[in-house]
């Protein structure tokens, strides 16, 4: 038996594969058995003589480069478990080839012409039951997130070695999670980024925060997103009485006057009377 290296892979668990192997399965009840007393997995066939036919995962190829593209194909043609089903040079091709034919993994570059991967990603996952991995050069954030969103299974940059591009296909054909390292660094980076954008946006960080309670802070935030006393006392569960005499305590605290003035001293950290 061999273990998978799985140093450069985010959610690849554990796997062990026969030294012989053209396919493994993690998990999944035998359905037969071989001569001999092995079991066959529901991925496998026993042939009239006998023996065991291992069926392949088959992949489909979308870039836009026909060099990157034929040469995919070659590649995944010397792995044995791993079976081409076509080769196509953008996202539209992919969605409608995938939903005409059997396809268990889709290979997809993000930038793409007619369609991008990341539009294709959305129609693929949505109307068929092939499972996508971006296999890219753009490790930038947006389309990192934007290809997860849509529901793509793993993101993967193309100067990944051949075996660990194999290794993520079956992977990804299993049902799991692919996300190499340096993806995840930049995910992790975006999605504390757009967090810190949330917060800037919502205001309250040019106050004092200091001087008020956590209630009058979140009923400050409301009513800096245009809310009435009404609609906040639904939104706190709190009545409307206890909204104003929140609102009353706030404007002492401040010496403004009224709620317009709460709002702007709320986002801008100003005090304009």
């Amino acid at each position: 038996m061999i273990e998978i290296n799985r140093s450069s892979f985010i959610g690849i668990p554990p796997l062990s594969i026969p030294s012989f192997g053209r396919y493994y399965s993690t998990s999944g009840p035998a359905i037969n058995l071989q001569p001999g007393g092995g079991a066959v997995t529901s991925k496998q066939r026993v042939e009239t003589d006998g023996s065991v036919d291992r069926l392949k995962i088959k992949v489909l190829i979308a870039d836009d480069n026909s060099f990157v593209r034929e040469g995919m194909r070659i590649i995944l043609a010397t792995f044995e478990d791993c079976e081409v089903e076509a080769a196509v040079e953008n996202g539209k091709e992919a969605a409608a080839y995938c939903e005409r034919h059997e396809v268990d993994v889709a290979l997809l570059d993000v930038q793409m012409p007619v369609m991008d991967g990341v539009e294709a990603t959305k129609l693929i996952s949505e109307r068929t039951k092939t499972k996508v991995l971006i296999l890219t050069t753009f490790d930038d954030d947006a389309f990192i997130q934007a290809a997860i969103r849509n529901g793509a299974k793993g993101y993967l940059l193309k100067n990944n070695e051949p075996e660990r591009i194999r290794d993520a296909i079956r992977t990804v054909y299993h049902g799991h999670h692919v996300l190499q390292d340096v993806v995840l660094d930049k995910l992790a980076a975006g999605l504390l980024a757009d967090k810190e954008s949330e917060k800037k946006a919502a205001g309250g960080d040019k106050i004092d925060r200091s001087l008020f309670t956590a209630r009058e802070l979140e009923i400050m935030s409301l009513i800096a997103k245009g809310l009435s006393n009404k609609e906040i006392s639904k939104q706190a569960f709190l009545s409307e009485g206890t909204v104003a005499n929140h609102i009353t305590s706030i404007l002492s605290k401040t010496g403004l006057e009224h709620r317009t003035q709460i709002a702007i001293y709320y986002l801008t950290g100003e005090v304009q009377k």
